[in-house]
């Protein structure tokens, strides 16, 4: 369990709070980095692939969606890569240098002429994302005290959130008026504040002294955490299968005009930011229950679009219960992670990311794939039940592999054990 750091006891609560609000400008910065190519999409397959897009539409925004996987991939590859070679050292040390990556690698997508050095800018963007927000969530959690693991970890990821209410659509305007590349300077601004926030309040926290990169990385060892890995990474990609392709749905199957597409990232954030916040506090309850629940909604809101996405009122009441599914999913499993990887606990917080953003790559490249194909903007919808029924599922093998007592490792779970009997009995 988590709890409170050397030297935070003494904080102010006025300085918590400052340096909680710090952590969370950081993934701000980062949800609007991250989500903010879904919007603008059209615009950067237009200026980026000029060729294809004469040739037509739908093949520069499937090629242009290699941006988002490529991002997504840089997650995949660096949250355990540095969350693991980080693990010893001085938490608030850590999170500056990452930020100040981030800095570099969204400037270099902002500026760089071509569609692949912005590419490859946009891997190396990904490259801090998932360790930030592992290292980011264990610093919550000792600011936020015992008992409150679920909450500190929500209060990360509500930046995160938040910035799709009001960070992504403003952006996406900006880029929609001035250019995508005037977007991604705006972003940069993001990062540079957060940074200075988070020199200036974060209190200086050492890192786990007794970790080693051999004992981190033998978190790979334990069956339940590949579970994990496999349920964010196959489930969440049902969200980012219709995400990633939100423009499009709402111009050519809803039928409304290019300026409502802010309106509708908006709604997908105010989605949520009210689902992480319900999922944050669901996980401190159950994890196990709040997981199969939450898919559930998904699963019923992404049948619900692809019944009712040709009308205003169902596109917007669809994606706004996808974001609040698919926010409420992302603190449960970085919970469950922080659970099943005993003493790994740098980068079980980070691989949450890795799972997340393997579901951000996996869902606009098999979107990307049925419209190559052909088969038209609510394909990507039906794409996305399909990876959400594998999630749930894999979620419900996982817990009857727990009870069944076939796991490899133990791991600390007190209250969930009991919980997953009540869960698959019913």
């Amino acid at each position: 369990m988590t709890s409170l750091a050397p030297g935070t006891a003494s904080l102010s609560a006025g300085r918590v709070r400052l340096a909680l609000l710090a952590l969370a400008l950081g993934g701000f910065g980062i949800g609007c980095t991250e989500f903010v190519a879904l919007g603008l999409l059209p615009n950067l397959a237009h200026d980026l692939l000029p060729a294809v897009f004469a040739a037509s539409t739908e093949q520069a925004n499937a090629q242009a969606g290699l941006l988002i996987t490529a991002y997504a991939a840089g997650v995949v590859v660096g949250a355990p890569t540095i969350a693991a070679v980080a693990a010893r050292w001085p938490r608030k040390i850590v999170l500056v240098w990452l930020l100040a990556a981030i800095i570099v690698g969204t400037l270099a997508s902002a500026t760089l002429p071509s569609f692949g050095l912005v590419v490859l800018a946009r891997f190396a963007s990904g490259l801090p994302h998932g360790a930030y927000f592992g290292i980011a969530a264990l610093v919550a959690a000792s600011l936020m005290g015992p008992g409150k693991r679920g909450r500190g970890v929500a209060l990360v990821l509500g930046g995160l959130t938040v910035a799709n209410v009001i960070g992504v659509p403003f952006v996406t305007w900006v880029g929609q008026t001035s250019g995508w590349r005037a977007a991604y300077l705006v972003v940069t601004a993001i990062f540079v504040l957060a940074l200075v926030s988070v020199i200036l309040t974060v209190p200086r926290l050492p890192g786990d002294r007794n970790a080693t990169l051999r004992n981190e990385l033998s978190v790979f060892r334990r069956s339940q955490v590949w579970f994990a890995l496999g349920i964010g990474a196959i489930g969440f990609g049902g969200f980012f299968s219709v995400y990633t392709y939100v423009s499009p749905i709402l111009t050519s199957i809803t039928g409304l005009p290019e300026l409502f597409v802010p309106f509708a990232l908006a709604c997908i954030g105010i989605g949520m930011t009210v689902g992480n916040f319900l999922g944050g506090a669901a996980a401190d309850r159950s994890v196990k229950r709040s997981m199969v629940m939450f898919f559930g909604v998904m699963i019923v809101a992404l049948v619900a679009l692809v019944l009712f996405s040709s009308t205003p009122a169902g596109l917007f009441i669809g994606i706004f219960f996808v974001g609040l599914a698919g926010s409420a999913i992302s603190p449960i499993i970085q919970t469950r992670l922080m659970d099943v990887a005993g003493d790994s606990q740098s980068i079980a917080a980070a691989l949450n990311h890795s799972a997340l953003n393997t579901g951000n790559a996996l869902g606009p490249l098999l979107g990307g794939i049925v419209l190559t194909a052909g088969l038209g903007y609510i394909a990507p919808i039906w794409v996305g039940i399909a990876l959400s029924l594998c999630g749930v599922t894999l979620a419900l093998l996982a817990f009857a592999v727990e009870r069944r007592g076939r796991v490899s490792a133990p791991y600390s779970a007190e209250v969930e054990d009991s919980d997953s009997e009540s869960l698959l009995a019913t």
